[in-house]
């Protein structure tokens, strides 16, 4: 078994109610406070909703991140290509235990963890002392994004 951390937002819908499901059916240990945050990439769009969850699994990540798109599909996302756009719901596989990975289409951590708020606050929240590999620790990821130099 290894910890994984994933990041779930969403900003159609009944966006409570897709990261409550998803983190369900993903059979998260834990889930953090769900905070509402302004669109990132994109500001023509609604607010999102977003939180991150703990997930014990044995999937490989490849496999894990496969499960991951397939519930965004269950849960009514459609890929048509538009970058940070409008969603019913968002998964990202943040990290997965101490792995370090980069191949097509799956960079571990994820690679822009360490640039938003929106991912440090509540992943702080669960596991405040957690290294995320080549980045050091979420409290202290926390505190760089929070006072810029």
């Amino acid at each position: 078994m290894e910890t994984a951390y994933v990041g779930l937002g969403a900003n159609l819908g009944d966006r409570e109610a897709a990261i409550r499901g998803a983190a369900a059916r993903l059979g998260a240990r834990r889930l953090s406070a769900l905070r509402e945050t302004e669109p990132w990439g994109r500001k023509d769009q609604p607010p999102f909703l977003n939180a991150v969850a703990e997930v014990e699994t044995e999937l490989p990540p490849r496999a894990l991140l496969d499960r991951l798109l397939a519930l965004e599909r269950e849960f009514g996302r459609v890929r048509d290509g538009t970058r940070w756009g409008p969603r019913t719901l968002d998964l990202d596989l943040l990290l997965y235990g101490s792995t370090r990975l980069e191949e097509p289409g799956l960079t571990v951590p994820h690679p822009h963890l360490h640039e938003r708020l929106f991912v440090l606050e509540p992943l702080a929240e669960l596991a405040p002392l957690l290294e995320v590999p080549g980045k050091g620790q979420v409290s202290d990821l926390l505190r760089a994004i929070q006072s810029p130099p």
